[in-house]
């Protein structure tokens, strides 16, 4: 049902932490969806998500400025579904994005979580 994920992290200047995590820490690119998206990749099957803050984004260096993306196995719908009836509260409704389609939820301290797919 869930399968892999990818922590995204809110910046407040997308080039700025591009630079940092490209030439600073010596990480690749995978994907870059010009300011509104990139994928880090940090080595040993680690991504990070490089999102931009914005208007009701979490505030870089704040309280849900870094999330947690889980991949799926079944389509979120489904997931989404048993999850619900397993007792997790989600975040209103399912969010449909250019690219993906995203769930988000919490655990029971509060730390962000989401779903995602791809959209086919």
């Amino acid at each position: 049902m869930i399968k892999g994920g990818i922590p995204t992290i809110f910046v407040s200047d997308m080039d700025r932490a591009v630079s940092f995590y490209t030439d600073t820490l010596g990480m690749k690119i995978q994907q870059r969806f010009g300011n509104n998206w990139c994928s880090i990749d940090a080595g040993d099957g680690l991504t990070l998500g490089l999102h931009p803050a914005g208007p009701n984004k979490p505030e870089p260096g704040s309280r849900g400025a870094i999330s947690i993306g889980l991949g799926l196995t079944q389509p979120l719908d489904d997931v989404v579904k048993t999850l619900k009836e397993r007792g997790v509260a989600f975040e209103g409704d399912i969010i449909d994005d250019d690219a993906v389609r995203l769930a988000p939820f919490g655990d029971p301290d509060g730390n962000e979580f989401y779903l995602w797919e791809y959209k086919k």
